[in-house]
């Protein structure tokens, strides 16, 4: 007998499908394994096995939480795939594989879910980095917020690579890949109801490629990478200062920041620096692979806009500060909490 698809476009998540029976392995195979399908969880197994070439493994997890689930530029099932891939890929890692757990509220719509779905499987694709294996939760209308999603990946980091946020020395040069707070206006366009003359798209996007292009040019002369998230390129630098024991100085007319997010900024009162990214990344290298390094970035569809922003200097207060664009000076220091909340 042929077995009966969910019904999508007018269903809801309900509570048997977290249950583990019959309605539980349907909402995987219609939803998650039409979008996700691969050689892995086509074996319908608890885990996945693998091989896996030679070098050091890496390992990451991460949980998304954004609200909206859907905003321009993205939503949380490409968000969770990106950031995932990123996460490995700042320690110059291959990412290799992906793991994906949902938990869903009662009463949530599977057409939704079914959206969210397909973008994380079109993101696994295009990044070359499949899911394979998962988890669902389905929990009581009000316990959640509509859907959650936690997420593993593992790579390989290539021979004799190693980056961590301890090696910048003074003297070496920081690098930005591109403009900077595109992904967390969006963000808050979409809360507050604000339009603008030019749409303002995350910026989110997976970084391995990029990141590839970079090891493979100057990859010796790398020290670390980091993708500015949650608290923005402010709270990225502020923990690379601490973990080095070093001061890290900023000209402020080198950082890109679009003139609709410079505004937006200005309008909500936040400060670009602090607003998070999901498609950029800082690097700190030394000073003779610096160029070397930029021209890759620039080579690159996600780093055409990369830039040298400041330099590591010796300050045993560990204290990031800022060249500002009137000529004075300050410290950027990074907030007590999130400037804005579930923004990944």
């Amino acid at each position: 007998m042929t077995r009966r698809r969910l019904d999508i476009p007018a269903g809801r998540v309900d509570l048997s499908h977290g249950a583990g029976g019959r309605a539980m392995a349907q909402l995987i195979a219609d939803v998650f394994h039409a979008e996700f399908g691969n050689e892995y969880l086509a074996q319908g197994n608890d885990q996945a096995a693998f091989d896996v070439p030679g070098g050091r493994m890496v390992m990451t997890t991460d949980g998304y939480v954004v609200s909206p689930l859907f905003f321009p530029g993205g939503d949380i099932g490409s968000l969770a795939v990106h950031g995932t891939i990123n996460d490995i890929a700042m320690s110059g890692a291959r990412p290799l594989h992906l793991t994906a757990s949902f938990f869903l509220e009662e009463g949530f719509p599977l057409a939704d879910l079914a959206r969210i779905a397909a973008s994380m499987g079109r993101a696994s694709r295009e990044a070359g980095v499949p899911i394979v294996a998962g988890d669902t939760k389905v929990v009581e209308r009000g316990k959640a917020d509509g859907v959650f999603i936690c997420t593993a990946g593992i790579g390989i980091v290539p021979p004799g690579l190693f980056l961590s946020g301890n090696r910048a020395r003074p003297g070496d040069a920081v690098l930005l890949s591109g403009p900077i707070g595109d992904h967390g206006v969006a963000i808050m366009s979409c809360r507050e109801n604000l339009s603008f003359a030019t749409a303002i798209l995350s910026d989110s996007a997976p970084l391995h490629g990029l990141v590839a292009a970079m090891v493979a040019r100057a990859g010796a002369g790398l020290r670390l990478m980091r993708d500015p998230t949650r608290g923005g390129v402010a709270a990225t630098l502020n923990e690379v200062a601490q973990q080095s024991g070093v001061g890290i100085m900023l000209a402020e007319n080198s950082i890109p920041v679009r003139p609709e997010v410079a505004a937006a900024c200005e309008l909500l009162g936040l400060d670009p620096l602090n607003v998070a990214n999901e498609g950029r990344l800082v690097a700190i290298a030394a000073p003779d692979a610096a160029a070397p390094l930029l021209e890759a970035m620039r080579a690159h569809p996600l780093g055409g806009a990369a830039v040298r922003i400041g330099e590591v200097v010796e300050d045993a207060d560990r204290f990031v500060q800022m060249t500002t664009a009137f000529g004075g000076g300050r410290i950027v220091d990074w907030l007590a909490g999130e400037q804005l909340p579930r923004i990944c």
